[in-house]
């Protein structure tokens, strides 16, 4: 009787030292002295983090953390991740975060009208992301990311993501990919019945060229409406961007005649219809534009200085804009408008009616082949399906009848000739 007493006594003892060295190892607070982050990596586990965390001086009783965890929380997963320490922290609170899994979370913003070069730069440079694309090539990442053949340029959306420490530079872009199929997929659902595209792929083309070509959020719509009113007539698109995309490095900033009779896959004031494959990021907004050109007769339009554009129904009209705007420019000239002071308006939920466009026999392909550099045309893009067009200075008021055209529309000129160095 005795010794069963003395036993239970003991087990009590046991017990109760049990219970308040749990107590104490929960309640203890870390050892810090500022703030830091505390790195789990993936694969990581409570026992293997605990033991660290007591070698590396931050908190004692590891073996009586283990055991509260193994009883306690089983089955709860340990996320990945950073998690945000700060001193006064006491080790029930640090579970209390891996339970909830309140990783630090970074962003990373990709910007509408990046190339894919600007984007892969942004990527490189980010040091909380798992680098695992240095060294490959642009269709080289496409093939790791699952898309083997798809020509890389414009098929990311630009957006700000956010992410934890140690998550892949591929599984970033990964999401890009995934959401301007999502956005792009939205916005054809919403199309205009006269938008002049058979697949979407040709409308990201188009939203491309209105991304590069303004940053008035009202003129997307306008811009769109030259494109396809230029393609109706059979006229060349000749707008700057492709020529400056076809020109990858070597463009230094001006724009030559020389450039613009330069043989180039994406050199629009050669080529009939639209380039091969998109030249930029585009946004929401300049996809909605492409898919809801806005009805007009304007044929060309003309940088203001300000960001903004003059749009001209007539080669004429055109040219006094050019010599206007663009040979005696502003001391305050720029090509994009000045910053924002209050929010972009939004793209209407209805679009304006477009103008009416022809059908387009020739889809552009979805993939094309790799560029010599990412900021560079590819060195051996398919070229679009063309039909002849009259010369860009044929007047609007003489058009030639619309010849079978291009799967995207043809644009103005953004800068006439006349606006070029003569080099």
């Amino acid at each position: 009787m005795v010794l069963l007493q003395a036993v239970l006594v003991l087990a009590g003892l046991l017990l109760g030292g049990s219970a308040w060295k749990l107590h104490s190892a929960l309640e203890q607070p870390l050892n810090l002295t500022q703030e830091q982050l505390l790195d789990v990596p993936a694969g990581a586990t409570p026992t293997g983090t605990f033991n660290r965390l007591e070698s590396e001086g931050l908190l004692k009783d590891a073996f009586w953390l283990r055991l509260y965890w193994r009883f306690n929380l089983a089955g709860v997963p340990l996320h990945s991740g950073e998690y945000r320490i700060t001193p006064g922290m006491d080790v029930r609170a640090l579970l209390s975060l891996w339970q909830r899994g309140e990783v630090v979370q970074y962003s990373l913003t990709l910007v509408e009208g990046w190339n894919f070069r600007q984007v892969r730069a942004a990527l490189a440079k980010n040091e909380k992301l798992q680098q695992t694309l240095a060294g490959l090539s642009d269709s080289e990442v496409m093939t790791k990311l699952g898309h083997k053949g798809v020509f890389a340029e414009g098929r990311f959306f630009p957006d700000t993501y956010r992410f934890v420490r140690g998550m892949t530079d591929a599984e970033l872009l990964e999401k890009a990919y995934d959401r301007l199929d999502s956005v792009l997929a939205q916005e054809w659902q919403k199309r205009s019945p006269d938008a002049p595209y058979t697949e979407p792929y040709q409308a990201l083309i188009m939203a491309s060229l209105v991304e590069k070509e303004t940053g008035v959020p009202q003129e997307r719509g306008q811009i769109a409406g030259v494109f396809v009113r230029r393609m109706q007539q059979g006229m060349l698109l000749q707008t700057d961007p492709t020529v400056i995309y076809g020109l990858g490095e070597r463009y230094t900033g001006k724009l030559t005649r020389a450039h613009l009779r330069e043989a180039n896959p994406y050199n629009t004031y050669m080529n009939a219809g639209l380039p091969p494959t998109p030249i930029a990021m585009v946004g929401r907004e300049a996809i909605h534009a492409a898919l809801n050109p806005v009805a007009g007769n304007s044929l060309y339009f003309v940088a203001r200085g300000d960001g903004s554009h003059v749009f001209s129904d007539d080669l004429d009209s055109h040219n006094n804009a050019v010599r206007e705007f663009q040979l005696k420019r502003r001391a305050d000239y720029r090509s994009s408008p000045a910053p924002a002071t209050a929010p972009a308006p939004a793209v209407p939920t209805s679009a304006p009616t477009a103008a009416p466009a022809p059908t387009i026999p020739t889809p552009v392909p979805a993939a094309a082949p790799e560029p010599t550099a990412p900021a560079a045309a590819p060195a051996t893009a398919p070229t679009s399906v063309q039909s002849p067009a009259p010369e860009a200075s044929e007047s609007a008021s003489k058009p030639a009848p619309a010849p079978v055209v291009e799967p995207v529309p043809a644009a103005p000129a953004s800068t006439d000739a006349e606006a070029k160095d003569s080099q």
